[in-house]
């Protein structure tokens, strides 16, 4: 509303105001003829009754004035009040029309894909604290490689300093690897839980030195896949998702006949497709098992490979007839596949790596379960309880096999 608009609507509720309070003083003004005409009346009692009467009368008019004021007076300040409040109105609608245009650009970015805004918490703000001015060095050429085709945000970006757990290797002095050490010593790490994050950490640390070796990139984009594992927060994981899916796209590209480059690939877009619609799920679904399947051709000895292929199988088997008439009506393609060939895909990476993992057989079992062998499924189970728990993968895993176990016992 314009602020002329504001001032004729209170100049009009003050003059209705005081129209009103002029009425009621009239009308209590043409009252007092008629009280006089009934005081004759009580002539007989003596003049002393007759003067304080009129002292009443007097006193009541005095009164009534004085409760009149004070309403005009209280009136007045509503109206004070309502002007106030008109203007801190007035100012919230100034901030909002401000703040809308860049609402619309962060929505933008958004949908556009751009990680370009973290919400910082407060043990965030205690490790940037924590960190020295080293990473200024480190940022030279981020314009140049911080988003590829995708437009997200890659490592070298101060927005991912934002997101790293506690980060111990740049509290000391960051020790110099040449590449061969580097390598060994990071994949020797991400053996366990606790040394992914030491590999991460590792890798930034090299990422200057490092960063367009093929076998380094397709590693850092490994250790994002991990470091979107280990957390637990959604934003931190969409933002490692994001940029773990852009560096083994860069990877890829430069290396299209590394098939580790595409597992990785793989493996992110998976995560990616995590925070997306039902549209981009099923487009990422077809990424998946596209660069899947170029991966298995150039490693056909990776048992991760299987393993990850026989859940992919396992899953398209599982949906329903309704979910794949919706998918095939609505963007005309489909994924197919059978419990058979996901058992297919499990016992083939059990084949290459005796004792695999927890999950690989967690799988093996609910694929026999599915296909009503119960001896094969409880072989798989009990193998499974032979295997450490090492992963958090590992620890759900085991819950879900008791329970496959049970099931089976009844």
């Amino acid at each position: 509303m314009p602020h002329s608009t504001n001032k004729e609507l209170i100049l009009g509720i003050m003059v209705g105001t005081a129209g009103i309070s002029l009425l009621l003083l009239w009308y209590h003004k043409v009252r007092k003829p008629g009280i006089a005409m009934h005081l004759p009346k009580f002539l007989s009692l003596g003049n002393t009754c007759n003067s304080i009467t009129l002292q009443d009368e007097i006193h009541n008019d005095q009164g009534t004035t004085v409760i009149f004021q004070e309403r005009q007076l209280q009136i007045m300040e509503k109206l004070n009040e309502l002007l106030t409040n008109m203007e801190e109105l007035k100012e919230e609608i100034r901030f909002l029309k401000e703040a809308i245009p860049k609402l619309e650009e962060y929505i933008q970015d958004e949908l556009g894909g751009k990680v370009t805004v973290h919400k910082i918490s407060p043990q965030h703000r205690a490790r940037k604290r924590r960190l020295p001015t080293i990473q200024s060095s480190a940022t030279s050429n981020s314009s140049e490689e911080a988003e590829s085709e995708g437009g997200y945000i890659t490592a070298n970006t101060d927005t991912e300093e934002q997101s790293f757990p506690d980060r111990k290797a740049f509290n000391t002095h960051v020790e110099e690897l040449n590449l061969d050490v580097l390598l060994q010593k990071v994949d020797h790490l991400r053996m366990s839980e606790s040394g992914k994050s030491e590999s991460f950490e590792l890798l930034c640390d090299h990422k200057e030195k490092f960063r367009d070796e093929i076998e380094f990139m397709w590693r850092f984009a490994r250790a994002y896949g991990d470091m979107y594992e280990l957390s637990t927060d959604t934003q931190e994981k969409k933002h490692y998702a994001n940029i773990g899916k852009t560096l083994s796209e860069r990877a890829m590209n430069r290396a299209p006949m590394n098939g580790h480059c595409h597992l990785w690939y793989a493996v992110l877009c998976g995560y990616v497709s995590e925070f997306e619609g039902l549209q981009n799920k099923i487009n990422y679904g077809h990424l998946f098992k596209e660069h899947l399947d170029i991966a298995i051709k150039l490693l056909p000895e990776e048992p991760f490979l299987y393993y990850l292929k026989g859940r992919y199988c396992y899953t398209v088997s599982k949906l329903s007839w309704i979910e794949k008439k919706m998918a095939a009506t609505l963007f005309g393609k489909v994924p197919s596949s059978t419990v058979q060939e996901a058992l297919h895909s499990f016992l083939k990476a059990e084949e290459l790596c005796p004792g695999y993992s927890i999950p690989n057989y967690m799988y093996l079992a609910k694929c026999y379960t599915d296909l009503e062998e119960t001896q094969n499924a409880l072989k798989f189970c009990n193998l499974a309880l032979l295997l450490p728990t090492v992963t958090k993968e590992d620890k759900e895993a085991q819950k879900e096999m008791q329970k496959i176990m049970t099931s089976l016992k009844r």
